[in-house]
């Protein structure tokens, strides 16, 4: 039998209420002659206490033992949607990353998956199983040890399986209808996408939406998994949702696509460092040891020398995610002092936010960039660092002009059109 992968996020199975409305959605699919596979989140909340308590019990916390504890809200969820299904006569089992095997790397928290062997579950089907219940965000390290993929690792666990097991699709359910063309409750007139891009919603992942994890875009476009978004809360129809597909699949996209933005952003610049190479290999090389996500890069060139410096200076500035701005200072700091990286001050500045316009249609397209600084200046708003790629380019604002950006370059635009 052909296999459907579905996957229901923390909101979706919320209460026993959600579950049940979640197992009807999977008995309609088995009825249809699927084979399921049901990739379940911990119940909503029940991940931040389970953290919450880790970090009460040990601050300085062994990796090990927090996967152990945070990784258990994901097998209750599992348990109770296999009894739900088995009590609508639909066979089901509950299964463990570690009863799959889902296999992974041994970095506690953050665990990249390395393999997902078929068989124990296909076994199963063949004996008359028909939905494999699965907790999502686990694995089990080559140690025997319960990993955990990182925040929203669910998503990632779901397009995993559809891979192993060439699904004919993946369905995600989650509390929202699809993919918008920006944030609804910032802009009213977003506008939902019958379709997008691996490479946009890659993009738009990375740039600040929530409806997908990033690395779940990434392996799904690595091994072509056909993806669909779509709401728990919402009658089922072939017409509901987003599809996330190839862009072979798409007949003819929009110059831009969508318009995405981070609020928890923060710009550093590094004043007055020599102007030599390998210069931004150490400054970057230092970040990357400490754990920062670099995104914005800008390098201020001098051709004239600074009072009390010997040859060319320059500044370099870049931006991060605001809760890495701490590690980020200390790790440069901590390099001036060991004589690693020589610089005059540090500025930091965490009132900005990224806006950036996403779309496929830019690489045939010219005038986008025009077009979106024209929109901001007509607004008033001063752009502070830009930074752009083929289907994307990103800006960083004052933080109090976010919402007024966006609903600029909405209507520049014109997203709210089909």
């Amino acid at each position: 039998m052909p296999v459907l992968v579905m996957k229901f996020g923390g909101t979706s199975v919320a209460t026993l209420d959600r579950i049940r409305r979640a197992a009807k959605r999977v008995a309609v699919e088995v009825s249809k002659g699927y084979d399921v596979i049901v990739i379940v989140s911990a119940m909503s909340g029940k991940t931040n206490e389970l953290v919450g308590w880790v970090n009460e019990t040990s601050p300085f916390y062994d990796a090990r033992e927090y996967d152990a504890v945070v990784s258990s809200g994901e097998n209750v969820t599992a348990g109770l949607m296999a009894l739900t299904l088995q009590e609508m006569e639909v066979p089901a089992r509950s299964w463990q990353g570690w009863q799959v095997p889902l296999l992974t790397t041994s970095a506690h928290g953050a665990a990249r998956i390395e393999d997902i062997p078929p068989a124990n579950i296909m076994q199963k089907f063949g004996e008359g199983m028909r939905v494999a219940v699965v907790a999502g965000f686990q694995g089990i390290s080559p140690e025997g040890r319960i990993t955990t993929l990182g925040r929203g690792g669910s998503d990632t666990t779901a397009v995993a399986f559809a891979a192993a097991f060439e699904a004919e699709r993946c369905d995600i359910y989650t509390d929202v209808d699809g993919v918008y063309t920006t944030d609804p409750r910032v802009c009213a007139k977003a506008r939902k996408l019958d379709r997008i891009a691996f490479e946009e919603m890659l993009e738009l992942a990375s740039l600040g939406a929530k409806v997908l994890q990033t690395r779940s875009v990434e392996l799904a476009m690595r091994y072509n998994v056909k993806l669909r978004v779509l709401s728990s809360f919402e009658e089922p129809s072939d017409e509901a949702g987003t599809l996330v597909c190839g862009e072979d699949q798409i007949m003819e996209s929009n110059i831009v696509s969508g318009v995405a933005f981070s609020r928890e952003e923060a710009k550093v610049t590094l004043v007055t460092i020599a102007d030599q190479p390998g210069i931004a290999a150490a400054i970057f090389g230092t970040l990357a040891e400490a754990g920062v996500n670099v995104d914005m890069i800008v390098q201020n060139v001098s051709e004239t020398d600074y009072q009390g410096h010997e040859g060319r200076v320059t500044d370099m500035t870049f931006s991060c995610p605001t809760d890495q701005l701490k590690r980020a200072e200390k790790a440069l700091e901590a390099a001036r002092d060991a004589g690693r990286l020589k610089f005059d001050q540090l500025w930091a500045e965490t009132d900005v936010a990224k806006v950036s316009v996403v779309g496929i249609g830019m690489r045939s397209h010219a005038g986008v960039a025009a077009k979106m600084f024209e929109t901001l200046a007509a607004e008033n708003i001063n752009i502070k660092v830009i930074a752009t790629s083929e289907i994307k380019i990103s800006v960083l604002i004052e933080r109090k002009y976010l919402e007024l950006a966006v609903q600029a370059l909405h209507d520049a635009f014109e997203l709210e059109r089909a």
